[in-house]
């Protein structure tokens, strides 16, 4: 089966060739464009392709994406070979990765400061990647990775408590407690989206909250959102260490944009934890947050070290992945539409926010955080645009 137009369509003389495969990654049901974000890029003049069942997952089939405008493809082969710009969800996997070329346009997530396998290859590859995660705002924050983190905020919440139970080798704790019934201490390192969204969710459930971060102005922004249904806690190595050793559930949410999570919870802490304790690394997508971490899946979410559990899917969004594509499209879409419409290099030569987001350029780590964690050569993307 090869690729099928539902239609004619009159595209315009700038038209790019959009491809959206279908996300690989183990239990990834998200997409990287809806049948909305489809429409949005036929009425600017751009050709999609979608390889079949890649919407099936959020329960989108070819059928709607025809409707939509997309051609669709009978697989991811015929997807790159054909797209001058690759928009997925999940960092390309050893199989995508020998698929791109030089010159093609990927935009997804990347991740690549714990992960050497994956940036060679990319480097390797001659593509152009920009990655969501390290994409800026004029106002502060990383907009395209904000919606995934509010997403796994909430869900660590949901995979502490369940992970609690002693079935699935917890403490036995009700994350809330019932009268006369002490709560669970729930520790969460890092104040910022995750840990925000992580302590709604929390306080809904009536867990005793404590929430660690070095910012003061974050610890006071916290302060004035949630009043005294939580506790700040000013991060030095003395109170991380306290507060984890106390801890029914720790959630880690420490980011720093692009590089490796910092080690913030030690072997030793983990071994000085409360036996059928829990500790959701949220962090896991860039290294974890925990020395004893290791990424899993959603077929094999856990596992333990020292008689701690370890929650650590590295695609925790995935799991609900009509809210998290939905959610994910409202961020992504105008950035593709952008780059569509003005080509990458206009593009990012005129917002130097999505320039942010150049981690790879034809051969060179274009991200200084991904290129000190690797040791590799970096060369700053104003140069790399420069060469274009």
């Amino acid at each position: 089966m090869g690729i099928t137009q539902p239609g004619v369509l009159c595209y315009a003389p700038a038209a790019v060739l959009i491809g959206v495969p279908k996300e690989v990654k183990n239990h990834e049901y998200r997409v990287g464009l809806s049948p909305f974000s489809v429409r949005e890029a036929a009425a600017h003049g751009h050709r999609v392709v979608v390889q079949s069942g890649a919407g099936e997952g959020i329960d989108a089939g070819d059928e709607e994406y025809a409707e939509a405008g997309a051609e669709i493809a009978a697989d991811a082969g015929e997807v790159f070979a054909s797209a001058e710009m690759i928009v997925k969800v999940k960092e390309p996997q050893a199989e995508e990765r020998a698929m791109l070329r030089a010159g093609q346009v990927l935009f997804t997530y990347l991740h690549l400061a714990p992960d050497p396998e994956q940036t060679r290859d990319l480097v390797d590859s001659g593509a152009v990647c920009i990655a969501y995660e390290t994409v800026t705002a004029p106002g502060g924050g990383l907009p395209l990775l904000a919606p995934m983190s509010k997403v796994a905020g909430r869900m660590s919440i949901q995979a502490g408590a369940y992970a609690l139970e002693h079935p699935h080798g917890g403490l036995g704790v009700l994350l809330g407690g019932v009268p006369g019934v002490d709560p669970a201490k729930v520790v969460i390192l890092g104040a910022g989206i995750v840990g925000t969204h992580a302590t709604h969710v929390a306080t809904g459930m009536g867990a005793d909250i404590w929430v660690v971060d070095r910012n003061v102005d974050t610890l006071e922004a916290h302060w004035k959102q949630f009043g005294r249904s939580t506790n700040t806690v000013y991060s030095t190595r003395a109170a991380v260490e306290q507060h984890v050793l106390e801890a029914d559930l720790v959630i880690g949410g420490v980011l720093i944009p692009g590089a490796a999570a910092p080690k913030l919870i030690t072997a030793d802490m983990v071994r000085g934890m409360k036996p059928g304790a829990v500790i959701v690394d949220v962090a896991i997508d860039q290294g974890g947050c925990c020395e004893t971490s290791h990424a899993t899946t959603h077929s094999e979410p856990t596992f333990v070290v020292d008689e701690v559990v370890h929650y650590c899917v590295a695609n925790m969004p995935g799991g609900v992945p009509r809210t998290s594509t939905f959610a994910l499209n409202n961020a992504t879409l105008p950035h593709v539409l952008t780059i569509a419409d003005l080509g990458y290099k206009e593009a990012l030569g005129r917002d130097r926010h999505l320039r942010n987001g150049l981690n790879i350029w034809q051969g060179h780590v274009t991200c200084e955080n991904v290129a000190g964690a690797l040791g590799c050569d970096y060369l700053p993307a104003e140069d790399a645009l420069r060469r274009a």
